[in-house]
């Protein structure tokens, strides 16, 4: 089977855009993901895309012009772009489409997200008790791992000193200041034991992905960054997600688990063969439990990793090169393709002052959304 390839990509970047709408943000980065590949609209066969607060994904044809191409909108929280990804590189590997887009975009209100538990499949009450505000959950989860697994609130502290750093690195970020660990530690507690700093923030950005088959990159010359897998996984029984209401007496594994194994098993390599990594982080806690969860080290092994600085641009193991989550902060659309565009600027080589050295080969990405669905690309050059 022909292997899916990424020949353009487009980002609007991350922040705060009062002049713009969402699907502005969107339309600009299909604009630039076409330029990139040097392709026009009416090339494009199908697409995927997804916003929850934006509007219809699909309503960029209006913008970008009515062609008659099917539009599919996708909506899995903070998977979304993984999601529309995955649609996307799916339609080209099953032939029904030359060239496909991915695209996701997002402008939320300022605050955190608090979704209705009814429509999440959980019991009223959540709601009523204000366990459904995402620094509630977030915090309970990170709170027991961090008993059993021996993480301390320094640790917490760095990833976000990392992510900072990181974002004061990239042009397109919304918090490009560097913060110390210090600071981010004794800053304003928000949900014990996460601090206001450890946390990502809603905002608004755009971005475009666009895939062909190898053959068809092959021929129109590009140097594609090829999509080696591409895996999704919703949650199986007794998995500790943050939208339960209890847990199950024999935990099962976590979906991200579930899909970290099945895309090292499709692209057929290990973590160890990964050069540089995008990991969900919507607050410290969360990279900090997908880097095991991802199969890139033992839970408890984070504490000396982040400390030795492993995964810091020059480290063993970089992770969110751009800032991530928390330096870019996320419209949850286009969180996602933004993972995938930074993976392929650094395996490009073309990441400015962020680039991992060493001429990076293979990339990963992992989103995960609420109440429970997980999907992970290998990318490889």
């Amino acid at each position: 089977m022909s292997r899916v390839a990424i020949v353009g990509m487009g980002l609007h970047p991350f922040g705060k855009f009062p002049e713009k709408s969402a699907l502005d943000m969107g339309v600009e980065a299909t604009r630039l993901a076409l330029k990139d590949a040097g392709l026009d609209w009416r090339d494009i066969n199908i697409g995927f895309g997804g916003s929850r607060d934006g509007g219809y994904a699909m309503a960029a044809v209006n913008e970008l012009g009515l062609t008659g191409l099917p539009f599919v909108n996708l909506y899995t929280g903070c998977a979304t772009g993984g999601s529309s990804l995955f649609a996307a590189a799916n339609a080209v590997r099953a032939g029904t489409a030359k060239y496909a887009l991915a695209l996701g975009f997002d402008k939320h209100q300022r605050g955190a997200f608090s979704p209705n538990a009814r429509n999440n499949g959980v019991p009223s009450w959540f709601s009523e008790t204000g366990l459904m505000v995402t620094t509630q959950f977030f915090a309970l989860k990170i709170q027991r791992y961090m008993h059993e697994h021996g993480i301390s609130k320094q640790t917490l502290a760095q990833v976000a000193e990392k992510a900072f750093h990181n974002g004061s690195l990239n042009p397109n970020a919304w918090r490009t200041d560097p913060v110390s660990a210090d600071y981010i530690a004794q800053s304003t507690m928000v949900s014990d034991p996460l601090t206001k700093f450890m946390f990502c923030s809603p905002s608004q950005g755009g971005a475009a992905i666009i895939l062909t088959s190898e053959e068809e990159a092959k021929r129109m010359g590009a140097k594609p960054i090829f999509l080696d897998a591409m895996e999704m996984r919703t949650r199986q029984y007794g998995s500790f997600e943050v939208y339960e209401t209890s847990l199950a007496k024999n935990l099962g594994p976590a979906v991200t688990a579930d899909a970290a194994k099945a895309a090292f098993e499709a692209a057929s390599i290990g973590p160890d063969e990964i050069d540089v990594l995008q990991l969900q982080d919507t607050e410290t806690g969360a990279e900090i439990m997908h880097m095991a969860e991802n199969g890139f080290c033992e839970h408890g092994e984070q504490e000396k990793l982040i400390r030795d600085r492993a995964t810091a641009i020059g480290g063993s193991m970089p992770i969110n090169t751009d800032g991530g989550c928390l330096a870019n902060g996320e419209p949850i659309g286009a969180s996602g393709l933004r993972q995938v565009y930074e993976i392929c600027l650094q395996l490009r080589g073309v990441a400015g002052k962020r680039q991992v050295p060493n001429s990076p080969k293979t990339g990963y990405t992992h989103v995960y959304g609420a109440p429970g669905i997980s999907a992970v690309n290998i990318l490889s050059v």
